[in-house]
């Protein structure tokens, strides 16, 4: 039975995949942590629906990022946490996540995923097949020029912000919530057929703020990840 779950926003995505079943759950949990106090008991709730025991488990699937720096890193911290039980691991970009969940629902490229960088900046990837350029981000104001007409989606509650530079082409969905939790399935039924990965580390498109405001802090993240122990 494998995980999938994605923290990185204030949304939490869990589901258990099991052949061609499924159970799974979104869950509205707030910024900054808690997703710590929502995640295993989602879990906990998860595993008594399937009628299923931990031990059960054959492998962990957890979104990267992007997103935010606390609730990412639950979600990464819990991912790790099993596969220090022994359970192989595997990563996903935010934007890979997003991107399956528009081919979920039926969308194809080329379309942009735009991601709330905070701080008036957008996180930003254009996609066709697969990936057309590596993520980035730039200024809000940047992206008329970098979207230039094409089709663009963005979560609901970011994408307020960026209608008010880019009104047309906006992708829409139904049901986000339900395409999210169908490209989450689909990738991690992808991905769990990769070799593992380990450590998984966090896939941040920005610097923390200690790094930005202390240059020791900086450098003391990038060995410890560099080692594998920062999970």
């Amino acid at each position: 039975m494998l995980l999938a779950l994605d923290t990185t926003t204030e949304i939490l995505h869990l589901a258990l995949i099991q052949g061609d079943r499924v159970w799974a759950r979104r869950v509205l949990s707030g910024v900054g942590r808690g997703h710590s106090e929502r995640l295993l008991p989602t879990l906990n709730d998860l595993m008594a629906e399937a009628g299923a025991a931990p031990k059960e488990l054959s492998g962990v699937a957890a979104c990267l990022g992007p997103g935010g720096f606390t609730s990412l890193r639950i979600g990464v911290a819990t991912a790790e946490g099993f596969g220090l039980a022994g359970l192989p691991t595997w990563g996903f970009s935010a934007f890979e996540l997003r991107a399956e969940a528009l081919r979920q629902a039926g969308v194809r490229g080329p379309f942009w995923v735009l991601l709330d960088g905070q701080r008036n900046e957008a996180f930003h990837q254009r996609w066709e097949e697969g990936p057309a350029e590596p993520a980035a981000k730039h200024l809000l104001t940047a992206l008329p020029e970098r979207v230039s007409g094409e089709a663009w989606w963005a979560p609901e509650a970011f994408a307020a912000k960026v209608e008010a530079l880019l009104p047309a082409h906006r992708i829409r969905l139904e049901d986000e919530g339900a395409a999210t939790l169908a490209g989450l399935v689909a990738l991690a039924r992808r991905v769990s057929q990769c070799p593992p990965e380990a450590p998984l580390v966090p896939f941040y498109l920005r610097e923390t703020d200690a790094a930005v405001n202390s240059p020791l802090a900086a450098a003391h993240l990038s060995e410890a990840l560099r080692k594998g122990v920062a999970r």
